[in-house]
């Protein structure tokens, strides 16, 4: 667990749900994480599955698991951003809940100024929301968020694995008490030539690990809050046995030299990516 800027509690790894839209799957996945000792599920309204995930966990909580064990992350799509209030009231009803324990604008697109000022307001109101942050955001788009707003952001959600450490936006990030939550651990697995390096497999053999789960460690060690995705129960139970080990600063070190700083999905200073969420065409 860690205590956000506003003190509130959050787990460092959840499950993320990203393309996690076939509602066996899907629920089998909630179910499993939960049951593996996930405390945190993460959804956005574009994924198109917070009604499942809703009725995956309105039956956990009538078999003895208790809601506020369970920390929730949704996100605001960027065609909402004129009216968060309204947007974030369907998010939750589709899950079921009557507040959500932390509400990220999803992109740093259109009038994201507005909805940022909204949902100070909403925060600030008490109901809706234990703690609000961003996703997406640059270190100098954080920086101007924060020099003309009133509530520094809890979070920022933002691509964060072996290729895209992130380390001059987490810097920016810990000044202001931000916590990096990152996803995409594994590259969404556009690369999986990477976990066939020597380097990392050797780290992995002498912890009897797998180089997924050395990686996973590493981003844990460097502050990460961590939700990787899959619906699979062994992975999902892979995945979170992390924390019987710990790598020496001599294999960080090594794990630090994969960085090129290259996000694949969440390259906001990319006009050709930034084009595509944008659903331009040309």
């Amino acid at each position: 667990m860690i205590r956000l800027n506003n003190g509130v509690m959050m787990p460092d790894f959840g499950l993320g749900t990203f393309h996690s839209t076939d509602e066996r799957e899907c629920t089998e996945a909630v179910r499993a994480a939960v049951e593996c000792g996930y405390r945190m599920i993460d959804t956005a309204r574009i994924y198109c599955n917070e009604e499942i995930i809703g009725r995956a966990l309105d039956s956990l909580f009538r078999e003895g698991f208790r809601r506020e064990d369970i920390f929730v992350v949704t996100k605001v799509w960027f065609d909402d951003y004129e009216d968060v209030r309204s947007a974030l009231m369907r998010s939750l009803e589709r899950l079921g809940l009557e507040q959500a324990d932390l509400v990220l604008l999803h992109w740093p697109f259109g009038n994201y100024y507005k909805a940022w000022r909204e949902l100070e307001t909403l925060y600030e109101e008490g109901k809706l929301m234990r703690a609000i942050g961003v996703s997406n955001f640059s270190a100098a788009q954080i920086v101007d968020l924060v020099k003309f707003n009133r509530i520094v952001p809890a979070v920022n959600q933002i691509e964060t694995n072996l290729i895209s450490q992130q380390r001059e936006c987490r810097e920016w990030m810990r000044r202001y008490g931000i916590a990096h939550m990152g996803y995409g651990p594994f590259v969404r697995d556009k690369m999986p030539q990477l976990y066939e390096d020597g380097r990392l497999t050797e780290i992995a053999a002498k912890y009897g690990k797998s180089p997924r789960q050395v990686t996973l460690r590493f981003l844990h060690q460097e502050g990460v809050i961590l939700i990787p995705k899959s619906v699979h129960r062994e992975r999902i139970a892979e995945n979170m046995d992390i924390f019987d080990f710990s790598l020496t600063d001599g294999e960080m070190e090594c794990l630090r030299a994969f960085d090129r700083n290259t996000p694949l999905t969440g390259a906001v200073q990319d006009p050709a990516r930034v084009a595509k969420i944008l659903g331009e065409v040309h």
